[in-house]
C-alpha cells in the first residue's frame, strides 16, 4: 500500500529566530513537514534562506517585515523584501495576504454572530498599518471611534479614497513619483507624523476597547497597561497568551486558526494550501474556501483570565430643581450670593448647556462575570425648563448626548427622569440616535411594585403568607393604562382581592376578562373610580395620567396603608403626603447594583444604589442586548418580566424604598408603623 507524498513547506521570516521549528503534521489528509526559518532582520540572509529552500520545498511563505520593524531588528525600506521575494522562481512564493485578509474579515464577523453587538462604538486603536486594513474596513460597519497609530490611516485616506474613486486614481498617478523616492529618504519624511501619530495612539489606547495590533507591534509600541482590553491579533502562541493575560487582557481574537502544536501564521497556511494545489493550476478563491471548510479552519476567542464579557452604557441625567445647582461647583458659589431672579436666569441660561459627562461608573460585577462601565451625561434643563420648551429642544439635548456617549463608546443608553416623559418618551430620540435608546419604565414599574412588596413586609401590618404574598386586597388607579396594566398584572399574582380602577369602561372589562385568563391569585373586582373602596385597601398603586388632577383622597385610606405612585407626574404630591404620616408612600424602587467595588459620583442616594430606570440600562448591558427596549408611553407585561428576572441573573437586589421626601430609613417606617397602630386603636375603640 503506497503513503502519500509528503509536502514541505518553508516559512522564511525577516523577523526573530526565536520562534523557529521544524516539525510534521497533517492537513487536509496530507502529511506535511512544516519548517520556520527567521533571519533576524538581515535581509541578504533572508534571501539566501529562500534560495537554499527553494530546491526542496513545496511552497515558500515569505514574511515578518512588519513584525522585524515593530522589534527593531529592521529599519530599512519596505521595499527590500521585494528583493528578497526576486531571490527564485522555481518554488511558489506566497506572502500570505490573500488568507490573511479572508480570515480577518471573517474573525470579526464571527464575533459579531456569536456575541452581537460586541464591536458596537468600541474604543479602537490600530497599531500598524495597512496589514489591519481589511480588520478595520469591517469594523467601520459597527464603529466610528477608531485611531490609527500610521499617519495616512490617521487622516482616514484609505476610507477617504475608498468612497471616491475620481480621488483614488488621482492619488494613484500621484504616488507613482514618491515610490521611486529611497527607503530611508521615505523614512526621514514620514518620521515627524509618525512620531506624532503614535504619541496619540499610545494616549487613546489608555481608555480603548479594542486593540488592533501584532504581538511585535504590541512590544514595539510598549503598551503595558491592558486591563480590560480586547486585543484582535493574530498568531497568538500558549507562551504569549499568557504574557498578554498577565498584563490585564480579557479576550484575545486570533484570527489565525492554529490546527497544529506549533504555532503558525496565515502566510504558512496559504503555502500549504498552494502545496496542495497542482502545479499548473492556481490557487483560486473557490480552492481556498473549499480548504478552510474542510479543515475545519476557524478563528479563536481566547480568555487569559477567564471568560467575561465588558459593556458600556450611558444615562442621561438632569437637575431636579434649583437646589442641584448648589451641589456643583463653581454653580454652588454662585447661588449662595445670588438672589432668587438671578437663580431663576440661572436656571433658564443652563438649560440651553451642551451635555457632559458628570461620572464615571466603575466596578459593575454580575454574578455571571459579566461587567459593565459606564457614564453618567447631564444636560441643564430642570423639569421645569424642559416642560417650558417644545419637545423638540429636548429632542437636541438627548441626540447631543447620545452623539458624547457614543464617542465614549456606550453600546446602550438610558434616559433618567423628565427626559423621558417629554415628547412621544424617547420614540424620536430612539429613532434618531446614533446607539440604542431605553427609558427604563419597564424595570421602573417593576422596581415600583418590587417596593411595595418590600414596604408591606417592613411596615408589618398587612397580613402575608410565607412566600410573601398579601392576604388582603389590593387596587390599582390607572389600571388601563400602560403602567397600571402591569402593576395590576402583577399584583393579581400576590394579593387576595385586586381592585381595578379606570374611568375606561370597556377597557376595564377587557383587562379584567384578560388577567382572569392568566389564573390569577386574586379576586379580580373593576369600579370606575376609587372613592367608595378606598378605605379596605392594604394596598394602592396609582398609575394615572392625571397630571395635578385629585386621584385618590389620601383622608380616606385606611393607617398603613402602603401607596405606590407610580405616575409620572406623580399623583400625589408632597402636601398630600403630609396629611396622613400614618401611610406610607412609595414613588419609587433603588437598586443596588451588583459588585464589591462599585464607584459612582453622588445622584442622591446610597453608594451603589441607583434607580431603576439606570439599573434597567445597566441590565442590559451586563446581558449584551443593545437594543432599544422600553420606549413610548405602552409598557410591554412580557418586557417587565424579562427585565426583573434578567435584573436578578445578574445580582441586583431591591436597596432602598424613596418616598416624596427622598429614601425611608428604617426609623422611618417604625415611626409609620407606630402611628398607623396607634390610628386603629383610636378607630377601633371608637367604633365600640
Amino acid at each position: 500500500m503506497s503513503t502519500a507524498h509528503r509536502s514541505t513547506v518553508v516559512n522564511v521570516s525577516l523577523s526573530s529566530s526565536a520562534r523557529d521549528y521544524d516539525t510534521e503534521v497533517t492537513f487536509l489528509n496530507r502529511p506535511f513537514r512544516i519548517v520556520r526559518v527567521g533571519a533576524d532582520g538581515d535581509l541578504d540572509a533572508a534571501a539566501e534562506l529562500l534560495v537554499s529552500w527553494a530546491d526542496s520545498a513545496d511552497a515558500i511563505a515569505l514574511t515578518g517585515l512588519r513584525e522585524a520593524q515593530a522589534l527593531g531588528l529592521y529599519d530599512g525600506s519596505p521595499d527590500g523584501i521585494d528583493r528578497v521575494r526576486g531571490a527564485t522562481s522555481s518554488v511558489p512564493v506566497v506572502d500570505g495576504r490573500t488568507l490573511h485578509d479572508v480570515l480577518q474579515e471573517w474573525a470579526i464577523r464571527w464575533v459579531d454572530q456569536e456575541m452581537p453587538g460586541f464591536f458596537a462604538n468600541a474604543r479602537t486603536v490600530v497599531l500598524g498599518g495597512l496589514n489591519h486594513d481589511r480588520t478595520t474596513r469591517v469594523l467601520r460597519e459597527f464603529t466610528r471611534n477608531l485611531q490609527f497609530a500610521d499617519p495616512l490611516l490617521r487622516l482616514d485616506l484609505p476610507a477617504t479614497l475608498d468612497a471616491n474613486p475620481v480621488l483614488g486614481l488621482a492619488a494613484k498617478v500621484a504616488s507613482v513619483p514618491y515610490s521611486l523616492v529611497p527607503g530611508p529618504v521615505k523614512a526621514t519624511v514620514r518620521s515627524p507624523g509618525q512620531r506624532l501619530s503614535h504619541a496619540l495612539a499610545r494616549q487613546a489606547a489608555r481608555d480603548c476597547d479594542v486593540v488592533v495590533a501584532t504581538y511585535e507591534e504590541l512590544i514595539g509600541f510598549g503598551l503595558e497597561d491592558l486591563a480590560g482590553k480586547t486585543l484582535i491579533s493574530s498568531s497568538i502562541s500558549e507562551e504569549r497568551l499568557a504574557e498578554l493575560g498577565s498584563r490585564g487582557v480579557d479576550m484575545v481574537l486570533d484570527t489565525t486558526p492554529q490546527p497544529f502544536d506549533v504555532t503558525v501564521n496565515a502566510a504558512m497556511l496559504e503555502a500549504m494550501m498552494v502545496a496542495l494545489t497542482p502545479e499548473e493550476e492556481r490557487l483560486t478563491n473557490d480552492d481556498l474556501l473549499d480548504m478552510i471548510v474542510s479543515a475545519g479552519l476557524e478563528p479563536r476567542t481566547l480568555y487569559p483570565n477567564g471568560p467575561k464579557r465588558k459593556s458600556r452604557f450611558a444615562f442621561v441625567i438632569h437637575p431636579l430643581s434649583q437646589e442641584y445647582f448648589r451641589s456643583v461647583e463653581p454653580l454652588g458659589t454662585l447661588a449662595k450670593y445670588a438672589p432668587g431672579p438671578a437663580m431663576d436666569a440661572m436656571e433658564k441660561a443652563l438649560a440651553y448647556l451642551p451635555p457632559f459627562t458628570y461620572s464615571h461608573i466603575t466596578g459593575i460585577t454580575s454574578p455571571t462575570g459579566a461587567e459593565a462601565e459606564g457614564w453618567l451625561i447631564t444636560v441643564g434643563g430642570t423639569p421645569k425648563e424642559l416642560m417650558a420648551h417644545r419637545p423638540e429642544f429636548t429632542y437636541g439635548r438627548l441626540l447631543a448626548a447620545a452623539e458624547t456617549a457614543r464617542k465614549l463608546g456606550a453600546q446602550v443608553m438610558g434616559l433618567g427622569a423628565f427626559t423621558k416623559v417629554v415628547g412621544d418618551a424617547g420614540v424620536t430620540v430612539a429613532r434618531r440616535a446614533p446607539l440604542p435608546v431605553t427609558t427604563g419604565n419597564s424595570y421602573s414599574a417593576s422596581g415600583a411594585l418590587w417596593a411595595a412588596r418590600d414596604a408591606v413586609l417592613k411596615l408589618g401590618i398587612a397580613d402575608v403568607d410565607e412566600q410573601g404574598r398579601i392576604k388582603g386586597k389590593a387596587m390599582v388607579v390607572g389600571a388601563t393604562g400602560s403602567i397600571g396594566s402591569v402593576c395590576a398584572r402583577l399584583l393579581a399574582l400576590s394579593s387576595d382581592e385586586l381592585w381595578l380602577v379606570s374611568p375606561e369602561s370597556a377597557k376595564l372589562l377587557s383587562l379584567k376578562r384578560d388577567i382572569e385568563k392568566d389564573d390569577p391569585r386574586a379576586e379580580i373586582h373593576i369600579a370606575a373610580t376609587p372613592d367608595g373602596h378606598l378605605a379596605d385597601m392594604d394596598v394602592i398603586v396609582t398609575a394615572t395620567s392625571g397630571a395635578g388632577k385629585r386621584v385618590i383622597d389620601i383622608m380616606k385610606v385606611k393607617p398603613g396603608c402602603v401607596i405606590t405612585d407610580v405616575a409620572r407626574p406623580l399623583d400625589l404630591s408632597a402636601e398630600d403626603v403630609a396629611k396622613r404620616p400614618d401611610v406610607l408612600v412609595v414613588e419609587s424602587g433603588e437598586i443596588q447594583l451588583p459588585g464589591e467595588d462599585v464607584k459612582m459620583r453622588g445622584i442622591g442616594l446610597p453608594p451603589g444604589v441607583a434607580y431603576a430606570c439606570l439599573a434597567e440600562t445597566v441590565v442590559l448591558a451586563l446581558e449584551g442586548r443593545y437594543e432599544t427596549f422600553t420606549v413610548g408611553r405602552a409598557i410591554e407585561w412580557e418586557k417587565v418580566k424579562e427585565i426583573y428576572r434578567l435584573g436578578l441573573k445578574h445580582g441586583m437586589k431591591l436597596a432602598t424604598i424613596s418616598g416624596v421626601n427622598g429614601v425611608y430609613t428604617d426609623e422611618d417606617i417604625a415611626r409609620i408603623r407606630e402611628l398607623a397602630l396607634a390610628r386603629r386603636a383610636e378607630l377601633a375603640g371608637a367604633s365600640t
